[in-house]
């Protein structure tokens, strides 16, 4: 026998006031937490890992097409577009007997890139950027910053200031001079990607020499390399992203016995939500030595500098980035100072 209960007639009516109470309280917080909620969750847009990072030392950029490629993610649109401004100081001293490299100059890069979407699994992606190279005014502000901090850069303390020179002298007598210049094309960057899974990517990446700087500032031969790239979530808000790539570019003008041909980058960083759209980040980055025999430390040696620096995710899913880069070996063809700024969309 099936048996009903009838609850008392108060209890019902205490029920359903109650039941309204709570669902008035829930209509009128709804909106408020709701939009809190947005403001304080981490965006998933276009980008969730680190910037991508390319040397910017002539000596560096003008041989190796091996860079750090961050990972992209399946975007909304079939195009998306980035900018960044890379202007950094660069003082590289290296005087010997049997060989000589002096470069102290400013150097400025700003990149154009766009991507399209050739479904979830494949991407292909187009860069160019436009350069120059000059005496510079960021000298006296350099020696401030480092007196601040307690570093000695003797390389500064044996140049004027603001004053460019760049200059290659090795063994056997050869010695090239490179120019300044105001404003220039450089080399334009063709790439095809391949993604494995939502947190492995693969680039196949072509740069083709259409620079029209002086000599010392494009590559003036096509470059290829491989960039793979790995991305992990450590835990909400913590992403870690790391990358291998090997790259090929043949040797060109007066320097070229000389120069390597084969080139190895790695790179392994973090970033971290600090609050709401706003993100730190941190990125180590090697290089293999571009060139070889010269006795010379800054050329023959590896690069290792650190970018660093903050991101914020705008409502559409893009992003604005500043950040620093340091050499943290000197002796090597890293840079003393990068300014970064950067915005996707």
């Amino acid at each position: 026998m099936e048996r009903t209960y009838d609850l008392p007639r108060r209890v019902v009516k205490g029920m359903s006031a109650y039941l309204l109470r709570v669902n008035g309280f829930i209509r009128m917080i709804s909106r408020p937490v709701l939009c809190l909620l947005l403001l304080a969750s981490p965006k998933t847009g276009l980008a969730q890992g680190l910037p991508s990072f390319a040397p910017l030392n002539p000596v560096a950029s003008s041989r190796s097409g091996v860079y750090f490629q961050s990972l992209r993610d399946p975007a909304p649109r079939s195009w998306s577009t980035s900018m960044a401004l890379d202007y950094a100081s660069v003082i590289e001293y290296n005087r010997l007997d049997q060989a000589d490299y002096v470069l102290d100059s400013e150097v400025m890069r700003l990149t154009f890139s766009a991507s399209r979407e050739l479904g979830r699994h494949a991407f292909l992606q187009f860069g160019t950027s436009v350069g120059g190279a000059y005496a510079g005014f960021l000298d006296g502000f350099l020696n401030w910053y480092h007196g601040v901090l307690g570093i000695t850069v003797s390389e500064r303390e044996r140049r004027p200031q603001d004053r460019f020179l760049y200059t290659i002298a090795v063994p056997g007598g050869r010695s090239v001079e490179r120019s300044r210049s105001s404003l220039f094309l450089g080399d334009v960057n063709i790439g095809i990607g391949l993604r494995y899974n939502a947190g492995f990517q693969s680039v196949l990446s072509m740069t083709l020499p259409t620079s029209t700087g002086p000599d010392g500032y494009g590559k003036g031969v096509p470059s290829v390399a491989v960039l793979n790239t790995l991305q992990r979530m450590l835990r909400p808000g913590l992403v870690y992203e790391g990358s291998v790539g090997v790259g090929l570019t043949p040797t060109h003008g007066a320097l070229s016995d000389i120069q390597r041909t084969a080139f190895l980058g790695v790179s392994s960083g973090l970033r971290k939500q600090v609050w709401g759209s706003q993100s730190l980040y941190a990125n180590l980055f090697y290089h293999s030595p571009y060139y070889q025999g010269t006795s010379l430390p800054a050329l023959d040696r590896r690069e290792l500098s650190l970018d660093f620096g903050w991101v914020m995710v705008t409502k559409g899913g893009g992003e604005w980035r500043m950040g620093l880069t340091e050499d943290l070996e000197p002796g090597g063809p890293g840079v003393d100072l990068v300014f970064r700024a950067g915005r996707t969309f």
